[in-house]
């Protein structure tokens, strides 16, 4: 079962760049700016840069920083990356409490990934009891450059 839900949570993070181009980020400093003015998506394409590293030098805090502003306007990347931040402790302080919180809000949306973290999809119901712990860890060390990833390449 956990082979199944850990298969179920891989392929959801890598259906999201299969086909998709590489493309050069946006020019940081108008991005810097719609960021600074309140866009959610900005905000989150700010963060993601700052998570991998593109066009500016990769800082974990600043990276949090945006993609929490990101996911207080409801950007579900955001909400996702941010709650994997969280797990992990990557650029704040571990919490996984408010991880959860921010999974819970994306799942709300519809967003597989963090239904299937939270054991809220059809392949856990009714499965075998068992810890999601070390399967929701796995998955947060992924899922902040894989969305990140996924943040840039859109439009």
């Amino acid at each position: 079962m956990f082979r199944l839900l850990r298969l179920l949570i891989l392929s959801c993070l890598f259906s999201l760049g299969v086909n998709a181009q590489a493309e050069e980020p946006p020019a940081f400093l108008d991005i810097q700016q719609s960021a600074g003015q309140g866009d959610a998506k900005a905000q989150a394409k700010l963060g993601a840069m700052y998570i991998l590293g593109r066009g500016v030098e990769k800082d974990e805090q600043r990276a949090a920083e945006w993609m929490l502003k990101a996911a207080k306007q409801g950007n579900i990347d955001a909400e996702v990356i941010i709650a994997a931040m969280y797990d992990r402790g990557m650029g704040v302080k571990n919490d996984v409490k408010m991880a959860t919180g921010w999974y819970e809000k994306a799942a709300a949306q519809g967003n597989t990934t963090s239904m299937a973290i939270l054991g809220k999809n059809d392949v856990a119901k009714g499965g075998v009891a068992f810890s999601y712990q070390g399967m929701r860890l796995s998955a947060a060390k992924q899922i902040p450059a894989e969305y990140a990833k996924r943040i840039l390449l859109t439009k």
